[in-house]
C-alpha cells in the first residue's frame, strides 16, 4: 500500500490541513470555496491533503491542486498507479477498494497528524460519517455547509449523531443566513459557534457589461445544474407553456449539465415550447453568457447562495429568481431584480410578469444590481476563508496520533 508523504510542514508556523469533501460527484459549485482556500494555503507554505470521492484526475481544478502541491486521496476507489501532469509522473494515492470511505479516511489521518480538518458538505446533512471520524479521534474540525433544504428533517435514527457532530465542531460555516437559521431549526441546536461565509465568484468585481441590444427579442439565461430537485427548471417550463407567454418575443437558454438534460428537453417538446428554449451545456466563460443575455432566471427550489446570481449581478444583469436559500439576501425585489415568493409556477409567473412589464428598465436595474453585489461579494473569498481557518487551527497538532493509530487498528 502506498504511503502518504510526511505531513509536517517545514516552514516555521506552517500548518497541516485536511479537507474532506462530501460532494458525491466529480465537481460542483460547492467545491469552489474549499478549492480556492486550499490553493491560498498551499501558496502560503502550508500543507493541504484532500480526501474526496469520485476524483476526476484530469479535471482542471484537480490538476491545479496537484500542481500546487496538494495530496489527494480518492475515497471511492483505487486510482491507477501513476498520474501524469505536465509531463511529470505523480504517485497515485491507492487504497484497496474493500475499505469503506471512513476507513480510508482513518488510514490517511493516521499518518498526517493535521492541525485542522475542514469538512465541506454539499448539503447541511451530508458528510456526517466523515466528520464523525474526526470527532471520534479528537481531531479539531470545522463544517462548511453549502446548502440546506426545508424538505429534509433528520429521522430519529441517526439524529443524535448529526447533533453531536455539529456540536463538537470547532466552527460551523454556512453560505447564507437562511441556511444557518434553517439548520438551527432542523437540529434544534443554538450552534453559537456558527457564522456565514461567502463563496468565490468566477468573474471580477468590475465585470459589469453593457446590456446587449434587444433587437425585438429578449434573451434570458438560466445558469444552473440541470437537476430539478434543487434548481427547478421544470417550474420555468410550466410557466413558459402558459398561453400568455407562448407568443412573446422571449427566449430562455439553459446553461449547465446534469441528470435531467434529456428529461427537460423532452418536457419542453411535450409542452409545445421547444422553440422558446435551448440548451447550451456548460460554458466556463461566465462573462460570455452575459454578453448575449439580458437577465438571469433562476426558479430554484433549494439553494445556499447561488454563484450564478452573484455573477449575473456583477456582470450588470437583473435576475428573476425564486425566494430559495439566501437569494433574498442578495437580490432586492423590484430594485435589482424580481423575487418570486415561492418556487411554484404561479409565484414564478407573477415575478416574471412584473419583470416583463419593466423590461425597458432592465439595463438600469442591472447597473444597480452590479453596484449592490460589489458591496456584498468579497474580492478574494478563498483568502478570507483561509485566514479564518488559520485562526481556528491550533498552534500545534493536538495529541491525536496515538488515538488515530489505535482506531485504525480496530477498524481494519
Amino acid at each position: 500500500m502506498s504511503r502518504l508523504p510526511a505531513s509536517a510542514p517545514s516552514a516555521a508556523g506552517a500548518r497541516c490541513f485536511v479537507i474532506i469533501s462530501s460532494y458525491p460527484d466529480v465537481w460542483g459549485g460547492s467545491e469552489e470555496l474549499w478549492c480556492r482556500t486550499a490553493l491560498h494555503l498551499l501558496r502560503a507554505g502550508h500543507s493541504v491533503h484532500l480526501f474526496k470521492s469520485h476524483v476526476a484526475w484530469m479535471h482542471l481544478r484537480i490538476v491545479e491542486l496537484l500542481a500546487a502541491g496538494c495530496v489527494i486521496t480518492d475515497l471511492t476507489g483505487p486510482a491507477p498507479t501513476h498520474r501524469r501532469l505536465l509531463g511529470k509522473v505523480l504517485p497515485a494515492r491507492w487504497y484497496p477498494p474493500q475499505l469503506a470511505a471512513e476507513q480510508r479516511l482513518r488510514q490517511g489521518l493516521s499518518q498526517l497528524q493535521p492541525h485542522l480538518a475542514l469538512v465541506s458538505q454539499g448539503g447541511n446533512l451530508d458528510g456526517i460519517d466523515l466528520a464523525n471520524v474526526c470527532r471520534q479521534v479528537g481531531l479539531p474540525y470545522v463544517l462548511l455547509a453549502q446548502k440546506a433544504a426545508e424538505i429534509f428533517l433528520t429521522y430519529a435514527v441517526g439524529r443524535a449523531l448529526i447533533q453531536q457532530v455539529y456540536e463538537a465542531a470547532r466552527h460551523c460555516f454556512f453560505v447564507s443566513r437562511h441556511n444557518l437559521a434553517l439548520t438551527r431549526r432542523q437540529l434544534a441546536l443554538p450552534l453559537p459557534q456558527a457564522t456565514v461565509v461567502r463563496n468565490p465568484v468566477n468573474v471580477p468585481l468590475d465585470a459589469e457589461l453593457p446590456a446587449p441590444p434587444a433587437n425585438g427579442n429578449w434573451r434570458l439565461a438560466c445558469v444552473a445544474r440541470l437537476d430539478i430537485l434543487d434548481k427547478g427548471q421544470d417550474i420555468l417550463l410550466q410557466v413558459l407553456a402558459q398561453p400568455h407567454w407562448r407568443h412573446q418575443p422571449l427566449h430562455v437558454t439553459f446553461f449547465g449539465s446534469g441528470p435531467h438534460h434529456q428529461g427537460l428537453a423532452e418536457m419542453a417538446a411535450f409542452l409545445g415550447i421547444a422553440d422558446l428554449v435551448s440548451f447550451a451545456g456548460h460554458v466556463p466563460d461566465v462573462a460570455a453568457i452575459w454578453q448575449a443575455h439580458h437577465a438571469l432566471v433562476l426558479p430554484s427550489r433549494y439553494e445556499g447562495l447561488p454563484l450564478a446570481l452573484a455573477e449575473a449581478m456583477l456582470c450588470g444583469r437583473p435576475a428573476i429568481a425564486a425566494d430559495a436559500g439566501g437569494v433574498a439576501e442578495l437580490l432586492l425585489d423590484d430594485e435589482t431584480g424580481f423575487l418570486a415568493a415561492a418556487a411554484a409556477p404561479a409565484a414564478f409567473d407573477e415575478a416574471l410578469g412584473r419583470a416583463w412589464a419593466r423590461r425597458a428598465e432592465w439595463p438600469a436595474l442591472g447597473q444597480r444590481a452590479a453596484a449592490h453585489a460589489r458591496t456584498l461579494v468579497p474580492a478574494d473569498a478563498g483568502a478570507d476563508f483561509a485566514q479564518r481557518l488559520l485562526v481556528l487551527a491550533p498552534a500545534a497538532p493536538t495529541a491525536t496520533a496515538r488515538a488515530l493509530a489505535s482506531t485504525l487498528l480496530t477498524t481494519l
